[in-house]
């Protein structure tokens, strides 16, 4: 199983930025087909965010389109999740997942099985 460790979360104003990482235990694209970012707030539904496939497509829900980027390093096995012009409502716990049973829609949280523990990001106005 794929170990998956989430870094660069904080906290920050509205209109700034910051960048995830995700750093996977072995080299994604041996078994790993896709590779996304969810978030969650208490009281609200799992959010998906972005993916990415190992075929070089990327994918977004609405919300983060012209703000967010997601991308990938196969040489540091990592994940990346660049967010800019952030606003008080993308304040969440913040989860990277991989998933090895493909085909996968990137936003079917429940098809991946691989877990991040989460990084905070917290947006204040």
């Amino acid at each position: 199983q794929v170990q998956l460790l989430e870094s660069g979360g904080g906290s920050v104003q509205a209109g700034g930025s910051l960048r995830l990482s995700c750093a996977a235990s072995e080299y994604i694209p041996n078994n790993i087909c896709m590779m996304a970012w969810f978030r969650e707030d208490p009281g609200k539904e799992r959010e998906g965010i972005a993916g990415i496939s190992f075929g070089g497509s990327t994918y977004y829900t609405d919300s983060a389109k012209g703000r967010f980027t997601i991308s990938h390093d196969n040489a540091k096995n990592t994940v990346y999740l660049q967010m800019n012009s952030l606003k008080p409502e993308d304040s969440a716990m913040y989860y990277c997942a991989a998933a090895s049973a493909c085909p996968v829609r990137w936003g079917a949280w429940s098809r991946y099985g691989n877990w991040g523990q989460g990084t905070q990001v917290t947006v204040s106005s």
